[in-house]
């Protein structure tokens, strides 16, 4: 689990507190008990903040060294911002910041002083929620070497009067969630490969989700042929795990990930630079998880199943070849163009298990799937595909308020137009290679969702950072977990309608 950051919970701030964290607007205005603290050093904090360049944007940090008056060796006020600019997520990002100025001043342990705003957009118990959540964002590590520190040692004293402990517990489940996926990601294939997967879901079956193993044997048996034909040219053989959440009655909500541990492209090989990072082409699988987890730490009355089609794309004797016709479990056949195209040939026989086993309310797909969506939209929007206009609006305002934005893209039937085959039910790529290819790989997708409200969310790009950013470090970023929770434990538009 995430390691808490909360040591103590008082209503006093303690004497000896070594570091302060305050609040205040950008206005200036603060709490009644920060006002009283800087009448106890004389007005030093106030004239400290006055003195501060900038516009006390969300997140800006004033620190006032050995401050008269207290024992503390440094006071810490935190700006929120205005009050009419405050989100959630901006609440969340501001968390980072003050995550980050702690490390940079290596500090690892602090009072926080969480007092009520009378003008605040966010009750008390979420504010606080929202920027601890940042910062055990930031606070994330990863590393493989022995004796190896996973996260800054940071501890907090709460100081506040009450505090609703549901958000905080929801922001403690969010983050084990998306550090989960992170640590997915980051695990090479060395470590994280079709053999060792489900070793790796402890944390799930701790959490009281089911997990299912669907072995090569069991593939062959339901006819998987299009996931088998993208791991034939690995060692390690595909799997098919199902993850079950039974949070309540009635159709569950389907999950479904592309998990290809590692993608050389298989005949159809990749250069050098574009393999390197392909140990993170299991990052639709990874956000699976981590959402997952974090609706069953959180007890979340919703049943969901999880879907992951788990493979390796490598290229020996055995690899599929361009050209050949392979048979899903749909029944249908898909002509391969393009063998470095597997994400779609492993989608095509979950989202088809995922519909006709389970029979859900709807389906969500994510996958590292397309180069084209990263050339077409850049690096702040992932893509978004949909069936269903209330499943698309819903997820399309969670993505806005966790900042994992997307961007809707047509799903139009003159798509269809590309995959036809005269050999096969389906040619598997268009024609045409500098066309666009990621609504043709949707539109190809579309066919294997048999009729069931479905999304398909290509996160290509977004599952590694090559850069910090202010919630993540360089390596995994867990993307898709902050969006699917808030998502789902909303019940937002089109959820409530099916």
């Amino acid at each position: 689990m995430t390691p808490s950051l909360i040591r103590d919970h008082r209503s006093d701030l303690p004497d000896d507190a070594p570091v302060v964290v305050l609040f205040r607007w950008s206005a200036g205005a603060s709490g009644a008990r920060a006002a009283a603290l800087d009448r106890q050093t004389g007005g030093a904090i106030l004239r400290a903040c006055t003195a501060a360049r900038g516009d006390g944007a969300a997140g800006t940090v004033v620190d006032v060294l050995a401050p008269p008056g207290l024992a503390a060796r440094r006071v810490i006020v935190l700006s929120l911002g205005a009050p009419e600019a405050l989100t959630a997520n901006g609440a969340v990002l501001a968390g980072a910041a003050l995550a980050g100025h702690l490390e940079h001043v290596g500090e690892t342990a602090a009072a926080l002083l969480a007092e009520a705003f009378d003008d605040s957009p966010i009750a008390p118990g979420d504010l606080v929620a929202n920027l601890l959540l940042g910062m055990r964002l930031r606070n994330y590590r990863f590393a493989m070497r022995p004796k190896a520190v996973l996260h800054h040692d940071l501890s907090l004293t709460l100081v506040a009067d009450a505090v609703d402990p549901a958000p905080l517990h929801r922001a403690a489940a969010i983050a084990e969630g998306v550090t989960l996926a992170r640590s997915l990601v980051n695990l090479p294939a060395s470590h994280l490969n079709p053999d060792t997967f489900a070793d790796h879901l402890g944390p799930l079956r701790d959490a009281g989700i089911a997990v299912e193993v669907l072995d090569p044997a069991d593939l062959e048996r339901l006819g998987m042929q299009a996931i088998l034909a993208v791991g034939n040219g690995s060692d390690r053989k595909p799997r098919v795990i199902v993850l079950t959440w039974a949070g309540g009655p009635g159709a569950p909500l389907a999950l479904v990930g592309k998990g290809v541990c590692f993608d050389a492209g298989g005949l159809a090989i990749k250069t050098g630079p574009q393999m390197f990072g392909m140990k993170g082409d299991m990052g639709g699988a990874a956000a699976v998880i981590g959402t997952m987890l974090a609706l069953a730490r959180q007890k979340a009355q919703v049943p969901v199943v999880g879907v992951l089609g788990v493979a390796e794309n490598m290229l020996s004797g055995a690899s599929y070849k361009p050209g050949d016709v392979v048979t899903t479990m749909s029944g249908r056949t898909v002509e391969v163009f393009d063998t470095d195209c597997e994400g779609r040939m492993v989608l095509a026989d979950v989202l088809h298990y995922a519909a006709t086993r389970f029979a859900p309310r709807a389906i969500v797909d994510l996958a590292t799937l397309t180069y084209s969506v990263m050339r077409g939209l850049g690096h702040v929007f992932a893509g978004l595909f949909a069936t269903h206009d209330p499943l698309a609006q819903g997820l399309l305002a969670a993505g806005e308020a966790t900042g994992e934005r997307f961007w809707r893209l047509p799903l139009d039937p003159a798509y269809d137009e590309s995959l036809r085959s005269a050999i096969a039910d389906l040619r598997q790529h268009g024609r045409d290679l500098e066309d666009g290819d990621a609504p043709v790989a949707a539109a190809f997708l579309r066919h294997f969702a048999e009729g069931r409200p479905w999304v398909h969310l290509d996160i290509a790009g977004k599952e590694l950072i090559d850069a910090d950013r202010p919630l993540a470090r360089a390596g995994g970023q867990g993307f898709g977990v902050r969006l699917l929770e808030e998502w789902i434990t909303g019940l937002g538009p089109g959820l409530t309608r099916l």
